[in-house]
């Protein structure tokens, strides 16, 4: 995926690294050892495979931007959500620790940790566990779930030089749920 980006635009300026899946929402001891593994292949490892890809050619090039899809499941706890809620956690650590690793040469690498984003997941989960989805909507400040331009103007800012000393930071647009 990244040598053809490369060969097709010519270069790797910035990147927008975004995987996740849910699993069954239930509690940690009634949950399916399989569906940790797959949310810790997906939603973890997609991100890790990314960045090391990307970072093969921006440390190269000596620059670039990596934004890396977290959730506003990587900064708190949700009852019975223990493998997806991990996974968001490590995307928060992996950002950090790259960070860390490439800002000297370079390359900033950030986390965004959206909250209740009006996608087809999102509209699933709301579908299948109404009860569940309404009870964190309920406790949205903002009182509204958030949009996917709203997350998209986030990744974009992150990614522009206007957020240039931006490094190793997981922003949260979740309408304030976090901020509680």
């Amino acid at each position: 995926m990244v040598d053809r980006t490369i060969s097709t635009l010519g270069g790797l300026d910035v990147a927008y690294n975004n995987a996740g899946i849910q699993v069954q929402v239930v509690e940690m001891a009634d949950a399916l050892g399989d569906d940790f593994d797959r949310a810790i292949a997906v939603n973890l490892k997609g991100i890790w495979s990314c960045m090391k890809y990307e970072l093969r050619h921006m440390r190269e090039k000596g620059s670039g931007a990596i934004v890396n899809c977290s959730s506003q499941g990587g900064l708190v706890g949700s009852a019975n959500q223990g493998a997806y809620v991990a996974s968001k956690h490590g995307i928060i650590g992996l950002t950090r620790t790259a960070a860390l690793e490439y800002a000297a040469r370079g390359i900033r690498i950030n986390a965004i940790c959206p909250g209740v984003i009006e996608t087809p997941m999102v509209l699933k989960a709301i579908e299948e566990v109404p009860e569940h989805m309404d009870a964190i909507i309920k406790g949205i400040p903002i009182k509204r779930v958030g949009t996917e331009e709203e997350v998209a103007s986030t990744v974009l800012w992150l990614c522009s030089p206007a957020a240039g000393f931006v490094v190793g930071q997981a922003i949260a647009p979740d309408g304030g749920f976090t901020a509680a």
